[in-house]
């Protein structure tokens, strides 16, 4: 029996280009599996590897075409791999505006790729190339097309998504445009920014469309300047604070988060505590949090590693902070009435990112409900207008 498959690991940009593969392939037919890689890691890439070796025992006969990042950084280890057919590379000419949707829920829409810096952690402009926007006029098209087909949230999104910029069309000026366009989306989010890279017009935004989330999700890799420098980042601690309290000025309500690199080489435990702080001073919720893994070629993996155990101790403790300030979060939440977007599996996100569990309710819904309390990761919802929404699946409020 043929079947065609997609196993994506990595970032949302990694999803649009699944939905690109798994589209094309599906015309082509046959017993195929493609196995979109990512290099962010080392774990990333070890775990696409154990997929495919897990593939190929359990779908022998079937071919296995890799893909993504860590596929065209280091082609040959993967072409050796058994089972293995083809590995795909990009074209640089790669059409951007394409997106993916989660089940029916949000569309993920990526207006950029590729990058133009050198962090001195990362790989990923090995294998994305430089950075490149595509023309608003083609991602204003794909937008109505979304929503067209009954998206109500879409997710710009791209590899250094504030690098935006066509002519003379900025980031903030996009999303202006898409609103502007479609009138009956409901919800436009961004995904990681670099704080240090936004434009005025996407703080004004900020501040007068209610329909662009008040979440936000940095790249801010550290909370200490020498580390920062070392990483060969644009921004220093100052400035993610400063940037944090003008988002929060614009939009008293905004929900913020943060990527995080812990053990980073020569860090020092008072470079992690200062790391450690910046989570209270910015007032971050939702941490994603990294352990460093040195990736091969790149000037981090040539400095004077921290040893494995306090990497993964000082990756621990940071995690904590942020599993605390999420629960604060949560149970400032209690009683509030939220409108809530739901998706698979019983859960739902508030406008900021909030999840929210409400089980038997269809995904793709817009409901309105009440806070009722939280069990540490989500906070636990209740209807605020009877159980109408979870009998008939849909919502009062959608109806004329």
């Amino acid at each position: 029996m043929s079947a065609v498959e997609v196993v994506t690991f990595g970032c949302r940009l990694n999803v649009v280009d699944s939905q690109s593969l798994l589209s094309d392939a599906r015309v082509k037919g046959g017993d195929l599996v493609i196995v979109n890689t990512c290099a962010v890691t080392a774990e990333a890439t070890r775990q696409a590897r154990q997929a495919i070796r897990r593939l190929h025992r359990e779908r022998p006969s079937a071919e296995i075409v890799v893909a993504g990042c860590a596929a065209r950084i280091d082609p040959a280890s993967f072409a050796t791999m058994a089972g293995v057919t083809r590995v795909l590379g990009e074209a640089q000419d790669a059409p951007l505006a394409r997106s993916a949707s989660e089940g029916q829920t949000r569309a993920f829409l990526a207006v950029q790729n590729g990058c133009d810096h050198r962090c001195s952690f990362c790989v990923i402009p090995f294998g994305r190339g430089p950075s490149r926007s595509a023309a608003p006029a083609d991602v204003i098209a794909e937008a109505r097309r979304l929503v067209a087909v009954g998206r109500r949230e879409i997710v710009l999104t791209g590899v250094d998504l504030t690098s935006y910029r066509h002519e003379d069309v900025t980031l903030g000026a996009l999303a202006r445009e898409i609103l502007r366009a479609t009138p009956q989306l409901e919800r436009l989010r961004l995904s990681s920014i670099d704080c240090i890279e936004t434009d005025a017009d996407l703080l004004d935004l900020m501040g007068e469309e209610p329909r662009l989330a008040p979440h936000l999700h940095l790249s801010l890799q550290s909370g200490d300047d020498l580390t920062l420098k070392r990483m060969k980042r644009r921004h220093s601690r100052a400035d993610a604070i400063h940037f944090c309290a003008e988002m929060r000025d614009a939009r008293p309500d905004i929900v913020l988060g943060a990527d995080f690199i812990a053990g980073f080489p020569t860090e020092t435990e008072d470079m992690f505590a200062r790391t450690l702080d910046l989570v209270e001073e910015c007032g971050l919720t939702h941490l994603h949090v990294f352990p460093f893994s040195p990736r091969p070629g790149t000037p981090a993996a040539r400095m004077p590693q921290v040893d494995g155990a306090t990497v993964k101790a000082r990756a621990a403790r940071l995690r904590a902070a942020g599993d605390a300030a999420l629960t604060r979060h949560l149970e400032a939440q209690r009683g509030k009435r939220l409108r809530v977007l739901t998706e698979r599996g019983g859960l739902a996100r508030a406008v900021d990112f909030t999840p929210m569990r409400t089980p038997g309710a269809e995904p793709g819904l817009m409901l309105d409900m009440i806070a009722t309390g939280h069990d540490g990761r989500a906070l636990i919802g209740a209807p605020a207008r009877g159980d109408f929404a979870f009998r008939y699946g849909s919502n009062p409020s959608d109806r004329g």
